[in-house]
């Protein structure tokens, strides 16, 4: 047996606030809409993972989520500009990555990252 795909389901009664957060924002697609649920997705391949921490590193707590993104700048620009809290950063961590922390419309601190290309 071979796990497929990990799905993120977060609670809500407020479903229509996700879109300005993951679609207009981030640019993911809208996969599904029952009413009751609503799934954005990208057809970017993917790994599959699942992490558990006891703090986000370098002293932060520990996001709700972790978001990968090609262009970290752009990202971190588009936040500020839709008016989303950011918490952390943008900051070059010692891991490997830069990173900004920002609140999504629900309240979930979501970790925003891209690994830095070495020379």
């Amino acid at each position: 047996m071979k796990v497929k795909r990990i799905v993120t389901n977060m609670d809500t009664q407020d479903i229509a606030a996700a879109k300005s957060f993951y679609q207009d924002v981030l640019g993911l697609d809208l996969w599904m809409d029952h009413g009751w649920i609503v799934t954005y997705g990208s057809h970017e391949k993917m790994s599959v993972q699942i992490s558990f921490a006891s703090q986000g590193g370098s002293g932060t707590p520990t996001p709700d989520l972790s978001i990968e993104v090609d262009n970290i700048e752009e990202a971190y620009e588009r936040m500020k500009s839709a008016g989303f809290p950011i918490e952390y950063g943008p900051s070059d961590e010692p891991w490997g990555v830069r990173r900004f922390y920002v609140r999504d419309p629900f309240g979930k601190l979501i970790n925003i990252l891209a690994h830095i290309q070495s020379n």
